[in-house]
């Protein structure tokens, strides 16, 4: 069962404080999320009344079992696409981490997976950065293809003899 991203976030939230040295509490809680006590207290409630969370008033806050294991999956999806923004899409990193954490609710189990593998797949090329990503790069920063990249590129890339936008277009249909 999916629960609702504001949940999701308090557990992730809740999750990350545990593995300091303080206790876990409301204004803990409060702090880290940047939300008000009131708004917490009511989370806080509705995770113990699902089984995901242990809270003694004006006590400290542990995570179930189920708890931590939905938080780390959260935790996981939020690394994974965080990762995706910044060494693939070269998106600053504070971007990632925000689009991350509006995207990590909605992505599916093998979605995370493949997005897993293709980041280790094109990160731990045995040649380096491969090429097309570099050629990514270069496209971001300079709005056009590197000529050099598109010298040992496939003809299919572009630029080729006789090649048009059009035609690439058409292709593609």
């Amino acid at each position: 069962m999916r629960h609702s991203s504001s949940i999701e976030d308090y557990l992730e939230a809740i999750m990350l404080l545990a593995d300091g040295e303080e206790k876990v509490t409301v204004t803990r809680i409060s702090q880290a999320m940047g939300v008000k006590k009131p708004s917490v207290t009511s989370a806080v409630t509705r995770l113990v009344e699902n089984g995901l969370a242990k809270h003694e008033k004006y006590g400290e806050i542990h995570l179930t079992g189920q708890g931590r294991k939905i938080a780390r999956d959260v935790y996981k999806r939020h690394q994974a696409l965080k990762r995706f923004l910044i060494d693939i899409l070269a998106v600053k990193e504070e971007v990632a981490s925000e689009d991350a954490c509006r995207m990590e609710h909605y992505l599916s189990s093998m979605s995370l997976e493949r997005l897993d593998k293709f980041i280790e797949y094109v990160m731990e090329c045995p040649q380096g950065k491969p090429l097309w990503l570099q050629g990514f790069n270069y496209y971001l920063v300079h709005g056009k293809r590197n000529p050099e990249y598109m010298a040992v590129c496939s003809p299919r890339c572009g630029n080729a003899p006789g090649d048009t936008e059009n035609s690439r277009n058409k292709e593609l249909d």
